[in-house]
């Protein structure tokens, strides 16, 4: 009870803050009544933003930074909330006030068990950058190196199960009171944005993610990661080596320079393949303020808190996808989603054919350096949900790292379209895997992944048999004995699996 009220309590406050900013009718179901339409209109002020997407988005960034994250990971799913609301939830800023240094420095001597001064020679009280879940410092350490300090705002991790709290309860309650928004799964997205935000509060996670990815482009002169200094690094603090560089988007000043702008594009589309393709790996907020040109001319990427991965079947059914539009093969296309198990089988293939056509050709007629492959899949996981497609998170995430790659191409040079940069090597990375020789190795490959499952799944059997043995000497004996030939079957069809 005294959680209802609290949450009602915050609720009134939630309105409140939609309805300064003429977003709450933007929010209104469809089924709405009519009068209720009307009392929300009364909020409205003359001369508001015309784009109902932009507005909750000034609201949401007012709310705190559990509704920013609901905003950005809204902002990845048009399948929910329409492609025009998920191109302005993009633009989401969670830029805030900064917390005081001398907080950071308390924080940084908790997490890390020694004074600021202790690590660090030198270190900027004044944040150079405030978001909604940590601020960065520069600084300098002991033996000399320049970092930045990445440190989570206090408190910050209560706010967050306050409001996550809230939103669950609200998803519970609009499950229940609206049917209708069952297949839109409200209870699951909000435990997804939970997971994901707890994550990203372990900063050490982002280390590690950060370390990984500069571990996939070790040796590679277009593409880099700053080193993690794990010594400095906690649960609440992140120390990276700091870098100098040009945001890629800011083409006047690449020139400037001395860097060559297709050069530039060239080598942030081949990083975007080696990342989702080769590597099953990907940075996915990949926006120009996480994009520098250094003065070598490689690009380095900055804040690891959202990264995305790709198992090999998705990643070949996905080259599959993507060869097939871009030569207007839309029967491959077809055939890679039954074969991805993303259209169910009993559709009709042809039929499905014809609606990837309708998709592609619109888009692909265009000129060439106005083809949008991002927006080309956008309508695609919309088409393909009506032909029973669950949503595939993995792929919504890559789909927003291409829209913000597209559009950093463009700012680079509007003449040149990245995919065709890249296609060749898609086309040969799907080849490769299509040839029986990739067949044979990528097969070997699952059959060795499977292999290193049966010790465990033998043991747990062990276990399982081993308890059923001491049920059967109590006096469940009957019983346990009669569940025994069945756990041997389920054992088998596993070993069956398996081998498949």
């Amino acid at each position: 009870m005294i959680a209802t009220l609290r949450h009602l309590g915050r609720l009134g406050r939630i309105a409140a803050t939609l309805a300064r900013h003429d977003a709450l009718e933007a929010l209104m179901p469809t089924g709405a009544p009519a009068w209720l339409r009307r009392s929300v209109r009364r909020f409205a002020r003359p001369g508001a933003e015309a784009r109902p997407g932009r507005r909750i988005a000034r609201a949401l960034a007012d709310l705190g930074p559990a509704f920013v994250k609901l905003g950005q990971m809204l902002s990845v799913r048009p399948d929910l909330v329409g492609e025009a609301m998920a191109e302005d939830l993009a633009d989401l800023q969670d830029r805030l006030v900064p917390f005081p240094g001398q907080a950071a420095r308390a924080a940084i001597a908790r997490d890390l068990g020694q004074p600021v001064e202790a690590l660090f020679a030198t270190f900027d009280d004044d944040a150079i950058a405030a978001a909604s879940i940590a601020q960065v410092h520069w600084g300098t350490t002991t033996d000399g190196r320049e970092v930045a300090v990445k440190v989570l705002r206090p408190g910050i991790e209560a706010a967050f199960e306050r409001d996550l709290a809230l939103l669950a309860w609200l998803a519970r309650l609009a499950r229940r009171l609206m049917p209708g928004l069952a297949r839109l799964k409200p209870v699951e997205t909000i435990a997804t944005l939970a997971e994901s935000v707890r994550l990203e509060m372990d900063l050490r996670m982002e280390a590690a993610a950060a370390s990984e990815l500069a571990e996939n482009f070790k040796g590679d002169a277009g593409f880099r990661v700053p080193a993690v200094d794990w010594a400095r690094t906690g649960r609440r603090v992140l120390t990276l080596e700091r870098i100098a560089g040009t945001p890629i988007d800011e083409r006047d000043a690449l020139i400037a320079a001395g860097h060559d702008p297709r050069v530039v594009l060239t080598r942030a589309a081949e990083a975007l393949f080696s990342q989702a393709f080769g590597d099953g790996f990907f940075h996915a907020d990949l926006h120009p303020g996480n994009l520098f040109v250094d003065a070598a001319g490689t690009i380095v990427a900055v804040d690891f808190g959202i990264m995305g991965r790709l198992d090999w079947a998705t990643r070949r059914h996905l080259a599959d996808i993507l060869v097939g539009f871009l030569t207007r093969d839309y029967a491959r296309v077809a055939e890679a989603h039954f074969a991805a198990g993303y259209v169910p089988a009993g559709r009709s293939a042809a039929t499905f054919r014809q609606a990837c056509r309708a998709i592609g050709e619109p888009i692909l007629g265009l000129a060439m350096n106005e083809i949008s492959v991002a927006r080309l899949l956008g309508q695609l996981f919309r088409v393909t949900r009506d032909f029973g497609m669950e949503t595939q998170t993995q792929l919504l995430l890559l789909q927003k790292s291409m829209v913000v790659a597209e559009g950093v191409g463009r700012a680079l040079d509007p003449t040149v379209n990245m995919w065709e940069l890249i296609r060749p090597l898609i086309e040969s990375w799907a080849a490769e895997h299509r040839s029986p020789e990739g067949r044979v190795r990528d097969a070997l490959s699952e059959g060795l992944a499977a292999a290193a499952r049966v010790p465990r799944i033998l043991a747990e059997a062990e276990a399982a048999l081993a308890t059923l043995k001491r049920a059967a000497n109590q006096a469940e004996a009957p019983r346990a004995s009669a569940l025994l030939p069945w756990l041997a079957i389920l054992l088998a069809l596993a070993l069956l699996a398996l081998g498949d």
